[in-house]
């Protein structure tokens, strides 16, 4: 079932890049990134500000922590939990759906872990962090209580990773290191395989197909079947970051996101 929903999945993504004419709208914010969730709400990152825009691309809500400085990351995997990670202070700060501060930062100071490059949301409200100090991934529950890790990935994978961003999946922990590719982790921290997906800096994963921006194109590839399909967007050389969401393209730029849809 999971691979027929797969193919499914590549055929609405090369059928939609082949329109034409899509519809368009703009969404007008400063923003450094954008990301969407499975509910297609925008949010626009811009420094210390966190902007929130429904489907429709109507301004809904934003959030701010002058105290914690610029947001490094941002993730909406779970669009009732959104995981703000502040790497200058080393805080974690969850958000829920109005973007109201659901409970005091989490300080990875504070839990012993000083040199935390990367963190991204787990199932159950947990949350994984890759700490440079000691080359490992660790999993916390919702709360903050250690329950998996992947011990010394230098040593365990013999290999030399400068991961810049992760994110899980259906179980999965995947963790992208530009150099190399992609590596992925059970839920446990238990090493899977590499993804031979290079040069990435961010992407997407849908059951079994990734989605990710190469040059000026999105493109997608099923790490199953090992198919892999590519469409340049007109007009959107200058894009920042593509997504593939809902049947929508959206292209980050730094006043913006152009959306196009069917």
């Amino acid at each position: 079932m999971a691979k027929l929903y797969s193919i499914l999945l590549v055929f609405l993504f090369t059928s939609f890049i082949k329109e034409e004419k899509p519809t368009r709208f703009v969404i007008k914010t400063p923003l450094n990134y954008f990301a969407t969730d499975n509910m297609a709400n925008v949010y626009a990152v811009n420094n210390d500000e966190l902007i929130k825009f429904l489907p429709s691309g109507k301004y809904f809500a934003r959030y701010s922590n002058l105290k914690l400085g610029s947001i490094t990351t941002l993730d909406a995997t779970n669009p009732l939990k959104l995981i703000l990670y502040y790497r200058d202070f080393q805080q974690i700060v969850f958000l829920d759906n109005q973007l109201s501060q659901t409970s005091e930062p989490v300080s990875l100071e504070k839990l012993g872990y000083e040199q935390t490059d990367l963190v991204c949301a787990s199932a159950n409200n947990g949350f994984w962090l890759y700490n440079k100090q000691n080359n490992e991934l660790i999993r916390f529950n919702e709360n903050t209580k250690k329950i998996a890790s992947t011990g010394n990935l230098k040593q365990v994978l013999q290999t030399d990773l400068n991961p810049d961003f992760m994110l899980e999946h259906n179980g999965w922990l995947f963790l992208n290191s530009p150099a190399t590719g992609i590596y992925v982790f059970d839920i446990f921290g238990a090493f899977s395989k590499v993804i031979a997906l290079k040069n990435l800096k961010s992407f997407q994963v849908n059951e079994d197909i990734i989605y990710y921006k190469k040059d000026s194109s999105l493109c997608s590839y099923n790490f199953k079947l090992f198919e892999d399909a590519c469409k340049t967007i007109p007009g959107n050389a200058n894009c920042l970051k593509i997504e593939f969401n809902k049947n929508k393209i959206y292209c980050g730029f730094k006043d913006s996101v152009v959306v196009h849809s069917n």
